[in-house]
């Protein structure tokens, strides 16, 4: 193992996650707030997100059958990052761009512009996440490298989400219009997403048994039976899935919260750099408490400090951020956990397909994370925006223009409902997933037992 992939591998997520972040939690509140969509448009534009998402999220698995069947001297996985980024960078630009668009020909725009976006998306995202398992096979190995790269995740989501107001009104001041102060901040973000990239691209070496698998073809039934086949890829998949809509959700609402239950839009800002602060150090500290506890043992903790977390933020007074903030570090903390060791199990799961069906299909294996990825964010973008509607948000000023039973709405769907979510993805994973340490251990002494019957015949 090349111990400068932790590092070259991690940074490539950096300016990912600012993009990603930037679309998938303030393409709405760009769109309602900045642009201001009636709420028919938004109406409309909700449904076409859901409807984009979903279709795009079926079509991951072809990518990463795809990306399995393909054999370049660059490998499989850097072309589709490369071609999958710069496409991406452009049609991002045109999602934050105000052509002064609007009824009919608005819809049409953004739902063509969207479909394009998803697709782009598709195919670095699938690529770069595939890479995990052909870099290392030991468990604390992934998890240092996984750990990594979330902290590097957690870096650009908090770097969009700390300055996403203060930079886009600098911006808008100087640059005449709020719309192109939003335009300017994602020119910066996509700027950054191809800088470190690039760092990926250039920097992380594949081992000498990815180059070996040079010949292997995955056909579509095999893509099949290598998902709905893997019984413990499904668990894993469908308790991340249930994480990611409650996850997605809590952070989509974070600006609306701010600005119409707190009143105060400016101190959403101050809160992210505590929840940054809070998720990264999580990160950290991670690696050394796994030495320690297993991985049943962490994920019981943090789901007890998620609970505890949101229970404090349902009830916490809007006239002191002090329960606000604490509810934050409990909550961004328990999900740190719970989001490094769900991508742990669906990395894990590949070894159990090679196992169980006697051949690896890392990339279709690993697109269930964007597909999960778009899917919670497909139904959390629904949430979000079906809220706004019918709370009464989208037609208000302020937090005075809300009435109690809107404030009411938007809390049970940030709060009450992801809770459900995380708590019934805990349950599920508990109840299903067999691999364990030791079970993993064995099933890798076997594979490499068979590989090595197989190459000395």
């Amino acid at each position: 193992m090349n111990g400068s992939n932790r590092f070259t591998y991690g940074l490539g997520t950096i300016g990912r996650d600012m993009v990603y972040s930037m679309v998938s939690m303030y393409l709405i509140f760009y769109l309602t707030d900045v642009v201001a969509v009636s709420s028919g448009t938004l109406a409309w534009v909700t449904a076409i997100m859901l409807c984009c998402r979903i279709f795009d999220a079926l079509n991951d698995p072809f990518m990463g059958m795809i990306v399995d069947n393909t054999h370049t001297k660059w490998g499989r996985f850097k072309p589709w990052i490369v071609v999958g980024l710069f496409c991406a960078s452009v049609i991002v630009l045109l999602l934050f761009c105000d052509f002064g668009l609007s009824g009919g020909a608005f819809i049409a725009f953004f739902a063509v512009v969207y479909l394009m976006w998803g697709i782009a998306w598709t195919m670095n995202d699938i690529a770069y996440w595939s890479m995990i398992p052909s870099l290392t096979k030991d468990q604390k190995e992934r998890e240092k490298i996984g750990a990594i790269a979330r902290i590097c995740a957690s870096i650009g989501l908090f770097f969009v989400v700390t300055l996403i107001v203060p930079a886009t009104n600098m911006l808008g001041n100087m640059a005449g219009s709020l719309q192109r102060g939003w335009f300017l901040f994602a020119l910066v973000i996509v700027a950054a997403m191809i800088l470190f990239q690039m760092i990926t691209v250039f920097g992380v070496h594949e081992s000498g048994e990815e180059a070996s698998r040079a010949h292997e073809h995955t056909s579509i039934k095999e893509m099949f039976r290598a998902i709905f086949k893997n019984d413990q890829l499904l668990t894993a998949a469908s308790s991340m899935a249930l994480f990611m809509i409650g996850y997605m959700t809590t952070t989509a609402f974070g600006l609306y919260y701010f600005k119409y239950a707190y009143g105060n839009e400016n101190m959403y800002s101050i809160f992210a750099v505590i929840l940054g602060v809070s998720q990264i150090a999580a990160l950290i500290i991670f690696p050394l408490l796994s030495k320690k506890f297993d991985r049943r043992a962490l994920y019981l903790f943090a789901i007890f400090l998620v609970c505890v977390g949101y229970v404090i933020f349902f009830f916490a007074p809007l006239s002191t951020m002090i329960f606000v903030g604490a509810a934050g570090v409990l909550i961004f903390v328990g999900e740190a956990f719970i989001q490094l060791m769900c991508l742990m199990f669906l990395t894990d799961s590949v070894e159990y397909g090679e196992w169980k069906f006697h051949k690896r299909n890392d990339s279709v294996s690993l697109a269930l994370q964007p597909f999960i990825n778009k899917t919670g964010g497909a139904i959390a973008s629904g949430i979000v925006g079906f809220t706004v509607i019918i709370s009464g948000m989208n037609d208000a000023q302020g937090k005075a223009d809300m009435t109690e039973s809107g404030l009411t709405i938007l809390k049970v769907a940030m709060m009450i409902f992801p809770l459900i979510c995380i708590v019934a993805g805990f349950l599920l994973w508990s109840k299903k997933y067999v691999l364990d340490e030791k079970t993993y251990k064995k099933i890798i002494d076997e594979n490499k037992a068979r590989r090595e019957v197989h190459h000395g015949a």
